[in-house]
């Protein structure tokens, strides 16, 4: 199991409670284990905070507003670490949340059934 400080765990649990208009979406259709798979909402990883994390497929999912247009370094830095520790990032797009989640959901799902 995968280390995380107190902090991390402190920050995981403040942003599950600030969660944007798009994560809400998205998670009440990912809490309902959509083709079987389990996911997890802002989820410890090492010193990170994944915004949704999928066990089958080491799958983590972060949802991009306006936000990270001006964070592109940092996001990089975060996404090589984390595919350096073997897991896979999806990045999408909070507009495509809001446009269609259930595509947003079975592109996901898709993914994630595929790599069994």
């Amino acid at each position: 199991m995968r280390q995380t400080s107190k902090t991390t765990v402190r920050k995981a649990r403040g942003l599950r409670r600030e969660m944007s208009p798009p994560e809400v979406m998205l998670w009440q259709r990912l809490r309902l284990r959509p083709g079987g798979v389990k996911f997890r909402r802002q989820h410890p990883v090492g010193v990170y905070v994944a915004d949704f994390y999928a066990v089958e497929g080491r799958v983590i999912v972060e949802v991009d507003g306006m936000a990270h247009d001006f964070r592109v370094e940092r996001d990089a830095v975060r996404d090589a670490w984390l595919r350096g520790q073997g897991f896979v990032v999806v990045r999408v797009a909070a507009a495509d949340v809001l446009k269609d989640v259930e595509a947003v959901v079975d592109g996901l799902v898709r993914l994630i059934l595929a790599s069994r």
